[in-house]
This record gives structure tokens, C-alpha cells and sequence, in this order.
């Protein structure tokens, strides 16, 4: 297929729908070059429906619903606030979108923030990774299947850490030695892990937002305290 037909495929399967929305509609295509890769990210530039995920050939399609979206929104929250009750600085960049041609990988992810080394991108209103450091922290929601793995795309631009929500719970994975290990402890924020951001997931979807924030600051002054 050539550039042109698959870029009028996906501008088909990605077109608005009177259908309700699942949690997020994936789409996976394989023998894709990076030319069109590029020309899908500046087609679809402006808008925050659908993303994409490159791995040396094969491009991941999602395209966004209120179920997908919702989580992503309330673990970025709950980043940007337990940042500010520990007193870190963070800056967070949202799907961003992040890619490196050498390595024909790119993605954009559902959240994602520097901590460590937010400094080094002060001021920054764009990322070259060839220069810039990758995120220390991306967040994944993945409710749906099939999906691309993403793992081998993060490992490769080098993202320390990674929280993915699969609608039951979160788990943390931290990069070593070039593939990412299970852990029940942020390294991008103290105090932090997998269980209690998991609880907060969940009482967010049955809390009224004020006081779920008033819980989530009650819990980070504990820690400051204790």
C-alpha cells in the first residue's frame, strides 16, 4: 500500500462515529515507514484524537474516549498534586509527541513529566531528544486490546519509569539495564507506590473531586510528617 492509501485509510477509520465509544479504539498496522509516520503526526497535529506509537515499521492508531481519557486526566492530577504537597518541582508535557528517527521509534504518551530533570528543559518549548533528556515519568492506560507494547519504544529513548493503569490497578515499572522491572516504589517521587495509587484511582471514581483532593493532600502531609 502505498503512503498516499494509507494515510486515506486511516483518515476513514479514524472519522467521527455515531457509535458509542469504547474505552479507546486501537489499530494496529505493520510495514509502515517512517515517512508516513511523519506525515500522520502532521496531519493529525492539532488534535488531541487520534494517537500514535511507531516501532521500526509498525504504527499503533488509538483513538481517545471519555473511559480512556478519564484516568489518564486523574493520574496526572494526582502527579502534578503530591509533586506540590512534597515540594518537588515537575513540569508535566501531557502527550507530547516524542520520537527519534535513528531508532525509527515514536510515541505519545498519555501523560508524561520531568522531575529529576525538569531543569534541563527550562524554558524548552520544544524536545529534541537527540539532546534533551526523555521524560522520568510517563504514565500508560491500557484498558483495551490489541495494543502495541510499548515497553520496547520506551526502553529505547530511555524513559526511567513507567506507570500503567490497565483499569484495575497501577503498576510501576523502573528501567534496568535496558528492560523495565516490576516495583512497588516511585523513584520519580518519594513515598509513592503502586498500592496507594492504585486506592486513589479508585476512590476517584466514586469521591466528589474537592474531597478526593483533600484526601490525596492529607496522605502526602502525613508522609511529610512522618
Amino acid at each position: 500500500m502505498s503512503n498516499a492509501a494509507l494515510i486515506n485509510e486511516v483518515k476513514e477509520r479514524t472519522a467521527p462515529s455515531a457509535e458509542p465509544a469504547a474505552p479507546a479504539e486501537k489499530i494496529i498496522l505493520h510495514d509502515v515507514w517512517w515517512e508516513t509516520y511523519e506525515q500522520l503526526l502532521a496531519n493529525y497535529n492539532e488534535r488531541q484524537s487520534p494517537r500514535f506509537a511507531y516501532d521500526d515499521g509498525t504504527l499503533e492508531i488509538m483513538i481517545l474516549s471519555a473511559k480512556h481519557e478519564e484516568p489518564s486526566h486523574t493520574t496526572a492530577l494526582l502527579i502534578e498534586v503530591l509533586a506540590e504537597e512534597f515540594g518537588i518541582n515537575v513540569r508535566g508535557l501531557g502527550s507530547t509527541t516524542f520520537r527519534r528517527k535513528q531508532l525509527k521509534k515514536g510515541f505519545e504518551p498519555d501523560s508524561c513529566f520531568y522531575i529529576q530533570n525538569a531543569e534541563r528543559i527550562k524554558g524548552k518549548e520544544e524536545i529534541d531528544l537527540e539532546v534533551d533528556p526523555p521524560p522520568d515519568l510517563t504514565v500508560e492506560i491500557d484498558i483495551t486490546s490489541p495494543s502495541l507494547n510499548r515497553f520496547s519504544i520506551y526502553a529505547a529513548i530511555g524513559i526511567p519509569e513507567i506507570w500503567r493503569y490497565d483499569s484495575a490497578r497501577v503498576t510501576f515499572y523502573r528501567l534496568l539495564d535496558g528492560t523495565y522491572a516490576e516495583t512497588e516504589e516511585s523513584a520519580a517521587l518519594p513515598h509513592v507506590t503502586s498500592q496507594i495509587v492504585t486506592q486513589f484511582l479508585q476512590e476517584s471514581r466514586t469521591l466528589e473531586r474537592l474531597h478526593w483532593l483533600r484526601r490525596v493532600r492529607a496522605w502526602a502531609r502525613t508522609k511529610m510528617t512522618s
